[in-house]
Formats: structure tokens, sequence, C-alpha cells
């Protein structure tokens, strides 16, 4: 909402001044910051989870113990969110920084671009690990790979938590992704 000033002229008349000039631009940050702040924070939950998922079995008298970094996916996925999260507080400082100075057209292509690539390198992270996660929890049949949840579940509950955790901040980049380029497309070409 437009808040209003009232001020005198030099002809003794009133004049209506509007002060909301930086309104939108200012919503645009706090909104930029706000979605870049929760993808940081999916992504410690997501790293912190995927670092505690252990879990001890014994299995024909062999104490076996499972951890992430048994499989490439799981790794694949834990560098990316170390990635996404490290990049992520990057650009939320970039983005506080930016909010007051003035901004540029380029710097939206630059945020559009960053946005990007963080949100195409978690959806690869995120979906190489899902593949493994289905094939665990629910084997393959027809090429005769067991599900190996049945014996690990703790292990695999937290797993998929972090798996949700990681896709939950791919979304909040799609989502600034989306931003980026109608905040792009909407400011005319100089």
């Amino acid at each position: 909402m437009a808040s209003h000033a009232l001020a005198k002229g030099n002809n003794n008349s009133l004049m209506i001044q509007g002060t909301s000039s930086g309104s939108p631009q200012k919503s645009f940050f706090t909104v930029q910051i706000l979605i870049r702040t929760l993808a940081t924070a999916f992504t410690v939950a997501a790293i912190s989870i995927m670092l505690t998922s252990t879990q001890s079995i014994s299995l024909f008298g062999y104490n076996l113990v499972v951890h992430y970094s048994d499989t490439s996916a799981m790794r694949y996925l834990f560098g990316t969110d170390i990635a996404a999260c490290v990049c992520s507080v990057l650009s939320l400082i970039c983005v506080f920084l930016l909010s007051r100075s003035g901004s540029d057209l380029k710097h939206y292509f630059y945020l559009f671009l960053h946005d990007m690539v963080i949100m195409l390198l978690l959806m690869s992270g995120c979906a190489a690990a899902i593949a493994i996660a289905y094939v665990s929890k629910y084997g393959e049949h027809k090429v005769g790979w067991m599900a190996g949840c049945d014996n690990v579940p703790k292990f695999c509950n937290r797993i998929s938590i972090s798996i949700v955790l990681s896709f939950l901040a791919f979304f909040c980049f799609l989502t600034l992704t989306i931003m980026s380029s109608k905040k792009l497309m909407s400011r005319p070409i100089e």
C-alpha cells in the first residue's frame, strides 16, 4: 500500500507525493533472502541427517555397519547438498548487498544463472539418490536385486528424510529461478 505525504508547494498549494518508489524492489529482495535462507536451512539439515545416518546389523554372524558413503549416489547427493549450501550462503550475502545498493539488470541475470545451476545440481543429486533409495526399498526382482531396507530400516528412513530435505532445497531454487527470470522479463532492455 502506497503511503503518501503532504507537502506544501512554492505557490502555497498542497501537493501529494508518493513515497512507495522502492516497495516492489524491496519485497523482491525480502522474498529472495527468505527463500535463500530456507534453502540453506534445508541443505544444512539434509547434510547433518545424511552424516548421522548409520546403522549396525548382524548378518550371518558378521557385524555390518551401513553408512551413507557406502553408495556413490548418496555420496553424490551429499556433495551436491554441500555445494548448494555454500552457494546459497554466498548468494544470500550477495542478495543482501544488492538490496542495499542499486541493482542493475545484469545482477538479475547472474542471480538467474546461479539459481538455475544450483537447481540443476540439486536435481541431479536427488535423482541419483532416489533411484538407489527406491531399489534399496523395493528391490528389482527382474534382475535379482533384493530390497535392503528390510534389514536396516532406521538407516533407510534417515536417508529418505535427507532426500526429502534436498528436494525441498531444490524447490527453493526452482522458485528463485522463476522469480529471477520473471524479474528479467519484466524489465525493459536498455
